[in-house]
């Protein structure tokens, strides 16, 4: 019998509707919190778990969680919408057509630049935690990936796949391991040889997972392929105009803190620039700007229904009680049992907290201490949350992003697990790895 699952926004809501049983289920209980100066963050303090009155969530606060976690997670939404007009304009033009056309045509090896599109990708990842952003270029992948004889399986893997692996190790990145190290009170490049051994490793897995498995995603085609002409210059100065924002962009996650609001500016500006270039007046570029986003706009409510799930357990006051459940076990084992087993607890947790730097706020105050008293060194702490959250990205249910870009992709999502868990594990290797020299 094949496992079919509803629609990904009927999945979203049906994790509100858990959620919300799960505040009648579990005990309330918080702990308390102390503000953090640079972040302005509210950390837990380790040991101060205490049950409080029940908060039960009912049907009514559960329907309005999903409008509230819609505009709690507006400055994403306009990201995926405004990245997606861009590249929307440019797909109208022909210019990718053209563009990939002419990649393909000069290549004898497609594997060849899967590599490539993983390698730049996991890149990204390590960088700045790329994640919503590939949903708007889930279209341009699927062209090449078909394009290459190969199906949406690999368009995925190339691309988000390898940004969740390169996001996961990177040394770097802002809102994994750098909050993470932040929060255990290390310093923000703790054991560099390490991570970066590990981010290489990692990467190596997951493309080698992903060039094998190429072999089963091919696409036969009966008919003979259509003639593309060949691409232009100004073909090369559209690709060129909607891919600059990604530069400042980057140089302003590392450096200035910016956020999806400034990505979202850059690429409304990129959208018109590339609207005028090709040709159009500024009405024409505005409708074709707009008519773009219309192809993402489904995707980009799905990261905001997500966040529904968070704001039913916070309201509810359980997310700590889950917290407490998974930590207090650990402390009765061995360090490197613990310690391992981390790996797990932070994957289970991620379900329920889909945000990975929310999770590395709420958890690493509780788990760096719990490190301490395990005699385990707090990198092996951080290198676990990396492996479970971090690789929990690339199958949760709950993740807005991933259940979008399936979507896009129109890949079931029971289809994408049966491929990227068994990849999910050999890169859950390295990071046990890591945590074993870490310690």
């Amino acid at each position: 019998m094949k496992l079919e699952l509803p629609h990904p926004f009927i999945l979203l809501l049906a994790g509100v509707a858990i959620a919300a049983a799960l505040t009648w289920i579990l005990p309330s209980g918080v702990y308390q919190r102390r503000a953090d100066p640079t972040t302005g963050r509210n950390l837990v303090i380790p040991g101060t778990y205490a049950r409080i009155a029940p908060a039960p969530v009912g049907p009514l606060a559960a329907i309005m969680a999903v409008p509230r976690g819609i505009v709690a997670g507006a400055d994403v939404i306009l990201t995926v919408l405004f990245v997606g007009g861009a590249f929307a304009l440019l797909d109208a033009t022909g210019a990718l057509a053209r563009l990939v056309g002419s990649l393909v045509g000069r290549t004898n090896n497609p594997r060849l630049i899967v590599i490539f599109v993983c390698l730049a990708f996991a890149t990204l990842g390590a960088l700045e935690n790329m994640q919503e952003e590939i949903i708007a270029l889930i279209p341009v992948l699927l062209v090449l990936s078909r394009g290459l004889g190969f199906g949406p399986i690999t368009a995925l893997s190339m691309s988000a796949g390898a940004a969740a692996v390169g996001a996961a190790f990177g040394p770097t990145n802002p809102f994994q391991t750098g909050i993470a190290l932040r929060f255990s009170e290390m310093p923000p490049l703790s054991q560099p040889t390490l991570r970066f051994g590990l981010l290489v490793a990692a990467v190596a897995v997951w493309i080698a997972w992903t060039i094998t498995m190429t072999g089963r995603d091919r696409v036969r085609t009966e008919t003979e392929p259509v003639p593309i002409a060949s691409a232009t210059a100004r073909d090369g100065v559209l690709l060129a105009l909607v891919l600059l924002p990604f530069v400042p962009y980057v140089f302003g996650v590392l450096q200035y803190d910016w956020g999806f609001n400034e990505l979202s500016a850059l690429f409304l500006v990129a959208g018109f620039a590339v609207g005028l270039v090709a040709g159009h007046s500024l009405s024409e570029t505005a409708t074709g700007f707009l008519k773009g986003m219309e192809t993402v706009l489904a995707a980009a409510l799905f990261v905001g229904v997500a966040r529904a799930i968070s704001v039913v357990l916070t309201d509810g006051q359980v997310l700590d009680t889950i917290l407490h459940a998974l930590a207090t076990p650990l402390g009765q084992l061995p360090g490197l049992a613990a310690a391992m087993l981390m790996v797990p607890a932070h994957a289970v947790l991620h379900v329920p907290v889909p945000s990975v730097s929310g999770q590395a706020v709420l958890t690493m105050p509780v788990m760096a201490p719990l490190c301490d008293l395990l005699q385990i060194s707090r990198d092996a702490g951080v290198i676990a949350y990396q492996t479970g959250a971090g690789l929990m990205d690339l199958i949760t249910p709950t993740n807005g992003a991933l259940l979008a870009m399936l979507l896009a992709a129109d890949v079931p999502y029971v289809t994408w697990v049966r491929f990227a868990v068994p990849g999910v594990l050999l890169v859950s290797i390295v990071g046990l790895v890591g945590i074993a020299l870490a310690r």
